[in-house]
This record gives structure tokens, C-alpha cells and sequence, in this order.
């Protein structure tokens, strides 16, 4: 087990595993450096992978302040710092990317080389302008139910996740692994986090990225229609867009052996 402090004192959980060109790979919404293990020990036989856990997340410290994109970008430079890496591959994953979107706003391209985002529209509320937002938080009156739901079912919530982010149906042991790991974040940290994230939108952003990015999308995710996600590689500079055709919003799960190979090839390219 590997932490570090940061500069306001809150003690994050990582990983690294292997060796060669770095990997940092952050996870969504309550989730967890344990949602990619199906892909991180793979990758790790060709490169150096990086997990990290938010603030408030999985191993890392349960503070109950600070829970803003914006901060959860500065942690992510400061774990980069600590470990001093440079030419990082960045992948998030659904609100990772928005973490990672935040970091290239706030920091530029900051010991990093190369960008994927997994399943994230660039906004989550939608709008006269905006009709492909998150399914089941696109508006105030969603986010509010949605906080109901944390706050008096918080264990019911983070089960509906399972079957909420794959397209096969779960089996229990999927469902209690995923509701086990979200389970790790306190009700207040999912609520605060998801308040900041619902609020921004990132399109005037992507067109300035100027990263080799690589852009997955799921055909049949239940959280972001595909047309949102998709619309990521439209607006980023030479993006490549890679379309996952049998899975839902966690394709590096379902559809594991097209991803880590997609994702090495990228990286190698």
C-alpha cells in the first residue's frame, strides 16, 4: 500500500505496477482503483501503471471538504510530481475525464504526452444547446432525487450502479464487488463531488486540447447516450474514436481484451 500527502494535508491512495512508458489511470464517479482490475496487471507487462484513488474514495483518506474537480485535478498533479513522471498516458474513466479535462484547463500538458477518455460527455445537465446529457442526472430536480437516494439508500444506490454501468446483466458477485468498492466513499463525499461535477461543461475546452487523444465510447451505455460521448472526438483536434459495440458504461470491464489491446496500441503508437 503506497500514499501521499498533499498539500492540504489528506493522504491519497496509488499504485504503481511494472515498468516502461507511464499509465495513469483514474476511475469515475465513487469508484475505485479496484475497478480496473481486469486491465491494470495487463497493461503493467508492457507499462508503468498508475492508480489512484480520490479523496474521500476507496483507500485513500475520508475528508469530508475540498470535494471538487478542480482540487481532485491538483492531486492528480501533485501524485505526478511526487512520483516524477514525465510523458504520462492520462486515462479517466466517465468522471475521470472531466478530473483530467480540469488538469489540462488548470496545469497545460504538465509531464503529460498523450490523453484517453473513456465514456464521459462534456456535460451533464441538458439544455436548449445540449440534448446528450447523463441520463440520470441531467437536470436539478434529477440531482436532487439522486441525493435522496445516496443519502437514504446509500447502499441500494451504489447496487443500482452495477446495473446501471453494464449492459449484461450483472451477476451478484459483480454487483456486490461494485457496491462493496462505492460503498468505501460516504454518502456526504458522493453527494459533494457530483454536485461540482454536474455543473460544468467542458465544450468550449476541448477543441484547445492539443494531446494525441484516444476517445472510447460504449454503444450501449445506460449513463451517457453514445452520440455525447462520441461528440468528444468530434471536437478534440485529430482525436481517434473508438467505438465498443457489446458493452455499457464500464467497457474496459465487459469487453476487456479490446480494450488493454486498443489502449497499448495507443500508447505504442
Amino acid at each position: 500500500m503506497a500514499t501521499f500527502f498533499t498539500n492540504d494535508h489528506v493522504e491519497l491512495y496509488y499504485e504503481v505496477k511494472g515498468t516502461g512508458s507511464p499509465l495513469l489511470m483514474i476511475p469515475g464517479w465513487t469508484c475505485t482503483t479496484q475497478f480496473f482490475k481486469k486491465n491494470s496487471d495487463v497493461l503493467a507487462k508492457d507499462f508503468q501503471v498508475i492508480l489512484l484513488d480520490f479523496r474521500g474514495h476507496g483507500e485513500s483518506e475520508k475528508v469530508l471538504h475540498s470535494h471538487r474537480i478542480s482540487r481532485y485535478a491538483m492531486d492528480v498533479k501533485e501524485l505526478l510530481d511526487q512520483l516524477d513522471v514525465k510523458d504520462v498516458t492520462v486515462l479517466g474513466w466517465s468522471m475521470g475525464v472531466a478530473v483530467l479535462w480540469s488538469y489540462l484547463e488548470l496545469f497545460g500538458n504538465h509531464r503529460v504526452s498523450k490523453l484517453i477518455c473513456v465514456d464521459q460527455a462534456p456535460l451533464q445537465y441538458t439544455g436548449p444547446d445540449w440534448v446528450w446529457g447523463q441520463n440520470g442526472c441531467y437536470d436539478v430536480e434529477m440531482f436532487i432525487r439522486t441525493c435522496c437516494a445516496i443519502e437514504y439508500a446509500p447502499r441500494e444506490s451504489a447496487e443500482g450502479l452495477a446495473f446501471g454501468c453494464l449492459y449484461h446483466q450483472p451477476t451478484p458477485e459483480e454487483v456486490k464487488f461494485i457496491a462493496d468498492e462505492i460503498s468505501k466513499c460516504p454518502p456526504k463525499v458522493r453527494i459533494e463531488i457530483m454536485r461540482d461535477h454536474t455543473n460544468l461543461d467542458w465544450r468550449d475546452l476541448l477543441p484547445l486540447i492539443n494531446l494525441p487523444t484516444l476517445v472510447c465510447v460504449a454503444r450501449h451505455s445506460a449513463v451517457f447516450d453514445w452520440q455525447g460521448s462520441a461528440y468528444v472526438a468530434e471536437q478534440i483536434p485529430e482525436a481517434q474514436l473508438v467505438f465498443f459495440e457489446d458493452s455499457g458504461h464500464m467497457l474496459f470491464w465487459e469487453e476487456v481484451e479490446k480494450f488493454n489491446q486498443v489502449v497499448a496500441n495507443f500508447i505504442k503508437a
